[in-house]
């Protein structure tokens, strides 16, 4: 089994293993119900979707309407702006076919354009403020991708007590000196206030190479290799409390699922390093090289 432990101070011992469910975006309901049906089978309890993740809410929908009180529920809304971002979280409960978001998150809140308008006047923050009033969203996180996430999620906990955050965190990102300071200061906030910690693309090994010409079920390119694999979702999981959120790519799931209920201490840097030699293994973000 996989192990559970408190996600941040919610009161619910989430799986370490969040089921990105990004992967259902492009999904037929059929297709959909089977891998909804892997995570029963292998006890998965949380779930995190967006509102921008194709139909990914849609085919999470039927599942919520029938094993509601089964998974804590989170998504996320790209608005901005406090009317917007309502607006998003309504129709996501209509989607959802809930009526209530365990989690409510700003999707990707790293560019200061952005970051000043929501959290502003008449911002974002204020409507999940008032969502959560109105018992529509339990709690309230932050998400970003590229090398500057972690130092803005700092600045977001400055302004507000979210309830989590979620960030690009894997042995390749690490190695950039700036991102892992950032990181470590983040997670030592994090751990002092309670704060749950997501990490994304712990199985990532670059982004595409424009010779690919095979299937993509991501925007970059993960790992296939089983023993890579394995290595990078137990070095994620080796850090005491943070969750892994898995891949698009939902054909890799199982494998994620296995190396996860066998996970202990992290491996050797020196496994890691060959990994990446023999794996040409890339950081997917870098200085000034940022992405969705």
């Amino acid at each position: 089994m996989i192990e559970k432990t408190p996600f941040g101070t919610t009161g619910h011992d989430s799986t370490r293993i969040i089921f990105g469910a990004a992967a259902l975006g492009g999904m037929r309901q059929d297709k959909a119900d089977t891998v909804l049906e892997l995570l029963f089978e292998r006890g998965i309890n949380h779930l995190d979707t967006a509102a921008a993740y194709g139909e990914s809410e849609l085919r999470i929908g039927p599942w919520m309407s029938r094993h509601r009180s089964e998974f804590f529920l989170a998504t996320k809304a790209t608005a901005r702006d406090r009317v917007g971002a309502f607006e998003s979280i309504q129709r996501s409960l209509d989607r959802l076919q809930t009526d209530h978001l365990d989690l409510i998150q700003f999707h990707n809140l790293v560019d200061e354009e952005g970051w000043q308008t929501a959290m502003g006047p008449d911002g974002a923050l204020e409507a999940a403020i008032d969502a959560r009033d109105q018992g529509l969203v339990r709690f309230i996180g932050v998400t970003g991708h590229g090398t500057r996430t972690a130092a803005m999620h700092l600045r977001s906990l400055e302004r507000f007590p979210f309830d989590s955050v979620l960030l690009p965190y894997n042995y390749s990102m690490m190695a950039q000196p700036q991102y892992a300071a950032d990181f470590e200061a983040l997670y030592g906030v994090c751990r002092e206030r309670g704060v749950a910690v997501q990490t994304i693309k712990g199985i990532a090994r670059r982004r595409w190479s424009d010779t690919y010409s095979g299937p993509r079920f991501s925007w970059y390119e993960p790992l296939r290799d089983s023993g890579a694999l394995a290595r990078g979702v137990r070095w994620v999981l080796s850090r005491p409390g943070v969750f892994l959120n898995s891949s698009s790519d939902a054909t890799l799931l199982p494998q994620v699922l296995d190396a996860a209920s066998g996970a202990g201490e992290a491996p050797s840097n020196e496994k890691m390093e060959a990994d990446v030699a023999a794996h040409g293994i890339e950081a997917l973000f870098e200085p000034g090289f940022d992405d969705v």
